[in-house]
């Protein structure tokens, strides 16, 4: 030992020591999310460590400053060779901890220092455990314990360092873990060096108990691995509750990182300074949202501290369904400054508002009818005949009109204000009387009506005059339609008591009512009358089998002239008829509440329709299932299978549909909405929109029969024929749908669904738009996603306006039209591939548009483009795109420059045709499949030439616009002889055939 420490022997080793002392130990503060479970420092006593052998680790007693004892082991057998010098602490106890930590403090001398001739020296040495649940196994082998590390020194001291008393100490820190018993013993092992072992302090990390959005997280170890975080829950404090688990998360280091969730004050109290205070005195919190105590509202006041609600004054009140933070209100006073103004037997009521509201919005005017009796002796209440236009009670604006009142009577009209809180208390009525005399009298209801000659689409009738006209009779008003359709009817006037109905349904029994007109206004209706129609075929009585099949024919011959003649001579058959030749009778058509205008045809909503059942049986055909036969599952529906098979139909061949099922334990609700659609498509006649054949709804399963479209939906089949089409074929498909939407946007429905799965191809490529079923649902749409007012949208083909307001228009299907385009061009590829729907959502508000397809013309990227505007006025319309593309069409080469080349051949042509030109005739199949030239050429081939004029000024001037004409179209045109209009949409029909069958094949 003398000689490891040169001169002074022991001497100098104790001045070592006793100045490390004295300058090393001050005042440690531990971190708060430390525990220490050893700290050699701190220990009064002895220590207790065991050193093995014996004469190898010493133990130096000494004090501080302040005459603490210093433990210090050291060892510095330098001298000798093969040394392996063990020292041993107690048992130190874990308390739970899986992973603790190790601080060393400790010095050791340069072996280069030390003089010559010395063994083999160190400048390291080794840390060992072994975890035990016996406090008093301390007889442990070193092939028991497990290597922790081997400690070396960042500094090391020479002898010259001793002389100037300057003590380099090192600091070193290792981790245990993990640990799985009670405790463990630490061991070091000196293999030869020169050590002085300061201090030892073993410790674990916690994340200390704290309070974080007013939850309480309690003292917490830390987990074994370094990179582990644990989920702690924390609990409400004093008067909080959770709005949202409270959680955070315990670092390795002991650090809470990540908080989620929170508490919050109850109601009737408030947060201040981490705490939860009561509201004071005239405050209130009544729901948890608010984060502070509110201020009682007006005429409002609080009794307690911690209030949850306010106490209206006196005379005051408030509903259940006004917000808390409003004021208490008042009934409103009666109303000001009434007036009437009578009008024959109707008065319009005005006046003006109370001068006191109540401090309300709500007010609404009721109003209380009384007259004269007819022994002028009291008022008695003006009874149900009476009525008041818009309504009688719970009025929003302060006028009304009564109508229907008794001629020459006095009348009595109380006019009464109320708002919400009107029924809260009973002050008396707060109303203004006004005092009315009536006029004239408009004519009693027409009690009598007889039927006259009925054929199978007409009915002629005749009444009487009403018994009091009061007046000249001006004109009558016959309205009529069929049994059990009472929302779709016609109005007939006419000056005579007779009229002749045409038009009808065979075998049909039709409602007719009747009322006149004086200067007076009109009368009531008559009660309802019920007549039919002859049938279809009328049998021939016994006493006329004898007469000649030839006398009858010819009869049916002169009738059949007669009808086509008259037919001929009155011109005016789009939505006004004659009877008996009268200038003054009109015929208006009405629909579910909307009039039918002749030549326009505009879609009305089925939901409109108070009861479904009406729409079904008005938009579609009943089909009997004994009719179908269904073949084979193609697929799957909303409300249930989808198959096909061949429809029979009298007089007709048999051909092939699709036939959508209703599943079965449907509810009424399903029922409606799965004829909802029918109803919707049997409005619709285009070529490029789907055909619905018919509905079964009298017997089960209930069916919708369309057409059926051999090769199914557009995105389906152009992804398995990916790349085999030309680049006419693809814009033709897209013209075709661009085409279809022109006419929905034209009867004015709004898709709100187009994507290419919604689109149907037939055997000739032809493109047909269907599923008109998104106002119905889409909750089991993949593609669909929820917005802020509920329902589903598909966001991936849905226009910006239309996802953030709910705002569909035309506008918002030209968007979702670029959509079907890149997804055509792309050969059926996925919108925006895998980004999620909120992901689409914030790129295309941050303007991000789909690049271009792969071969893509930039002619048809430009107008997807156009067609995704932000600003929904700048995109085109369906009229505009239909144009575009028959001029692309009209000219290949416009497509050949390409947005994103694949340097592969160009597909503009189809390989083997002769030319651009005979290309685009064969998907157009106009010129060549009509053999014209011109409109003109056209109109003179099928001897139609004295309407080339009319249909030049009025824009048809190209063949590829009079293929999609339809009657209505001719008839603004000025075609109106039956005959011709038949000749010219036969010769059409021949031109879509010859556009149809002149596709290009795949």
């Amino acid at each position: 030992m003398t000689s490891a420490w040169s001169s002074g022997g022991p001497l100098c080793l104790k001045v070592w020591t006793c100045f490390f002392s004295l300058a090393v130990f001050r005042t440690h503060c531990i971190p708060a999310n430390e525990v220490n479970l050893l700290d050699s420092r701190s220990v009064m006593g002895d220590l207790g460590w065991i050193a093995y052998p014996k004469n190898g680790w010493e133990e130096i007693g000494e004090v501080d400053e302040n005459y603490a004892p210093i433990h210090t082991y050291q060892v510095c057998k330098v001298m000798e060779h093969n040394q392996n010098n063990w020292l041993q602490t107690n048992l130190i106890v874990t308390e739970g901890a899986q992973r603790v930590f190790v601080e060393l403090q400790f010095t050791l001398r340069d072996c280069n220092s030390l003089p010559g001739g010395v063994g083999t020296c160190k400048e390291t040495f080794n840390m060992y455990y072994y975890e035990s649940n016996d406090e008093e196994g301390r007889n442990i082998r070193e092939s028991h314990y497990s290597k922790v590390d081997t400690i070396a020194a960042d500094e090391s001291f020479t002898e010259l360092d001793l002389g100037d008393r300057v003590m380099k100490l090192n600091t070193e820190v290792r981790d245990l873990g993990p640990l799985t018993k009670k405790g463990f013993y630490l061991a070091f092992q000196d293999l030869g060096a020169c050590i002085a072992l300061v201090s030892v302090r073993v410790f674990y990390k916690r994340c200390p108990s704290v309070v974080k959005n007013l939850a309480q997280f309690q003292d917490t170890i830390t987990g074994s691995d370094s990179s582990q975080l644990l989920e702690v829950a924390g609990s409400c404090v004093n008067n909080s509750v959770a709005e949202d688990l409270p959680r955070m998360h315990c670092s390795a280091e002991g650090e809470w990182l990540v908080p989620i969730g929170k508490c919050v004050c109850q109601v009737g109290f408030e947060e201040l300074n981490g705490s939860c205070q009561e509201c004071r005195l005239g405050f209130f919190r009544s729901v948890l949202q608010n984060p502070t105590c509110s201020k009682c509202p007006p005429h409002s006041f609080t009794r307690v501290q911690g209030a949850t609600s306010c106490s209206c004054e006196e005379g005051y009140y408030k509903t259940d369904t006004d917000p808390p933070n409003m004021a208490c209100t008042r009934p409103p006073s009666a109303p000001r400054n009434a007036i009437s103004n009578v009008n024959e037997t109707s008065v319009f009521l005005e006046w003006a508002v109370p001068e006191e509201t109540g401090g309300r919005k709500d007010v609404r005017y009721n109003i209380r009818c009384r007259k004269i009796s007819v022994d002028s002796r009291r008022y008695e209440e003006c009874g149900s005949a009476v009525r008041f236009l818009p309504q009688r009670s719970g009025l929003r604006d302060n006028s009304v009109m009564v109508v229907d009142l008794l001629a020459h009577t006095n009348y009595t009209f109380e006019v009464e204000a109320i708002n919400g809180v009107s029924e809260l208390t009973n002050p008396g009525r707060q109303f203004v009387s006004l005092n009315v005399t009536t006029n004239q009298a408009a004519p009693s209801p027409v009690s009598v009506v007889r039927k006259g000659k009925s054929g199978k689409n007409s009915i002629s009738l005749s009444w009487q005059k009403p018994d009091r006209p009061n007046g000249i009779i001006l004109e009558y008003e016959i309205k009529y339609f069929e049994k059990d359709q009472e929302t779709s009817y016609t109005i007939i006037k006419s000056k005579e008591t007779e009229i002749l109905a045409d038009a009808l349904k065979p075998s049909s029994v039709y409602i007719f009512q009747i009322r006149a007109r004086t200067s007076a206004g009109y009368g009531g209706f008559s009660r309802r009358f019920e007549f039919e129609t002859s049938p279809y075929l009328v049998a021939a009585s016994s006493d006329q089998s004898q007469v000649p099949i030839v006398a009858v024919g010819i009869t049916v011959a002169v009738i059949l002239l007669a009808l086509v003649t008259g037919f001929l001579l009155s011109g005016r058959r789009c939505g006004y008829s004659k009877a008996k030749q009268d200038p003054d009778e009109e015929k208006m058509h009405f629909h579910n509440g909307h009039i039918k205008f002749p030549g326009v045809r505009t879609y009305i909503d089925p939901h409109t329709y108070e009861d479904p059942n009406q729409a079904v049986h008005e938009f579609t055909q009943e089909i009997d299932v004994s009719c179908i036969t269904i073949e084979r599952v193609i697929g799957a529906g909303e409300f249930g299978e989808v198959c096909s098979g061949p429809l029979r139909l009298t007089g007709k061949r048999e051909f092939p549909v699709a036939i959508k099922t209703l599943k079965a334990g449907y509810s009424e609700q399903q029922r409606r909405d799965f004829l909802g659609e029918a109803s919707i498509m049997g409005q619709f006649d285009h070529p490029n929109i789907i055909h619905l054949e018919g509905v079964v709804t009298k017997s089960k399963p209930v069916m919708i029969i369309t057409e059926f479209m051999e090769n199914g939906s557009l995105d389906t089949f152009l992804k398995k024929n990916d790349g085999q089409f030309t680049v006419i074929q693809l814009v033709g498909m897209l013209r075709g749908i661009a085409s279809g939407m022109k006419y929905l946007s034209d009867m004015g429905y709004v898709h709100r669904d187009l994507a290419a799965r919604n689109i149907l191809v037939n055997s000739n490529l032809v493109c047909k738009v269907s599923d008109f079923g998104l106002s119905r649902v889409l909750e089991d749409d993949a593609e669909a996603a929820y917005t802020t007012r509920g329902g589903k949208i598909p966001i991936r083909w849905t226009a910006p306006e239309a996802i953030a307001f709910r705002k569909f228009t035309s506008a918002s299907d030209v968007w979702s039209y670029g959509i079907v385009m890149w997804e055509v061009m792309s050969y059926g590829e996925r919108p925006y591939w895998e980004m999620s729907n909120q992901d689409v959502i914030k790129a295309v508000e941050d303007s991000y548009r789909l690049p271009g397809p792969m071969d893509c013309p930039a002619a048809l990227y430009h107008l997807m483009m156009d067609c995704w505007q932000k600003d929904r006025n700048s995109r085109p319309k369906f009229e505009e795109i239909v144009s575009l593309l028959d001029k692309l069409i009209r000219n290949p080469s416009s497509l050949k420059a390409l947005v994103n080349s694949s340097h592969r051949v160009s597909n503009l042509v189809e390989p083997g045709t002769g030319s651009v030109e005979s290309s685009m005739y064969a998907s157009v199949g106009l010129r060549e499949g009509s053999g014209h030239q011109s409109v003109g050429e056209w109109l003179e081939g099928i001897k139609m030439g004295r309407y080339n004029e009319l249909f030049m000024e009025t824009g048809y001037t190209s063949l590829e616009v009079v293929a999609h004409m339809t009657l209505d179209d001719l008839r603004r045109v000025g075609v109106n002889l039956a005959g011709h209009q038949k000749k010219i949409l036969n010769s059409i029909q021949e031109m879509r055939v010859s556009l149809i069958n002149a596709t290009v094949p795949i």
